[in-house]
């Protein structure tokens, strides 16, 4: 079984998610789909976490269940939608919002401690990848400080920044490289590759033997093209 995902990032309202949702919900009642899908909607578009299909989950959430945190959702309101599932250190709140390493891994200990299920996402810029396969090793093992790599419920995103958003994925043999390096560190932990998947590149980044899913962008984000990457990946 791979893991399918789907970051929305700041893109559907709740109205437009609930019918991405329902058409996604009357697919999958047709099928015998292998996969394990998760969709993580703006904190704003939250649906509750009981479809039987797929998975809702959050894309952030503060280290705490309330309080005084302006801007930020809590536990409780994670609660109310009956979500278990979160992203934690995604490389636009590290780079654009300054989430620093500490700052994730305050998120990873408090969640970790709900039993939720963690997708944890690293990678390298460009600056780094441009120095070599050993400063992007080392770069990606400064992300994994503070993280219990003994955690169940962990799935770990690689995520190379400069193919996010671009339109250019890593090369097959790129992801390989990297993908095997980390799986010598994460063992059994399931490690998806997120950058520019698309329909046409996704079955063949699933059929690398270090790949157990995908985590992706813009090209989820319509239901024709995510149900194309869905039938794709079969």
């Amino acid at each position: 079984m791979k893991i399918i995902a789907s970051n929305f990032k700041t893109n559907h309202t709740r109205k437009s998610t609930q019918v991405f949702c329902e058409n996604l919900k009357n697919f999958l009642q047709t099928q015998n789909f292998p996969h394990k899908i998760v969709i993580f909607p703006p904190a704003t578009a939250l649906l509750e976490d009981s479809f039987t299909h797929f998975r809702i989950g959050a894309q952030n959430a503060y280290f705490t269940e309330n309080g005084s945190f302006t801007g930020e959702i809590g536990l409780e309101q994670l609660n109310e939608f009956k979500i278990q599932t979160l992203l934690i250190g995604h490389s636009e709140r590290r780079e654009i919002l300054g989430e620093s390493q500490a700052m994730c891994a305050k998120k990873f200990s408090f969640f970790k401690e709900r039993k939720f299920e963690i997708f944890y996402c690293i990678g390298e810029t460009l600056d780094i990848k441009k120095q070599g396969l050993q400063s992007t090793l080392d770069f990606l093992d400064s992300q994994l400080e503070g993280i219990d790599l003994n955690y169940p419920n962990l799935i770990f995103a690689y995520e190379p920044i400069w193919a996010i958003g671009t339109g250019v994925s890593a090369s097959l043999e790129e992801i390989t490289t990297i993908h095997t390096h980390l799986k010598q560190k994460l063992g059994k932990i399931s490690l998806l590759y997120g950058g520019s998947v698309k329909p046409n590149n996704v079955k063949e980044i699933l059929q690398i033997d270090s790949v157990d899913g995908v985590l992706v962008g813009s090209s989820s984000w319509e239901i024709s093209s995510f149900l194309e990457i869905l039938k794709n990946s079969l």
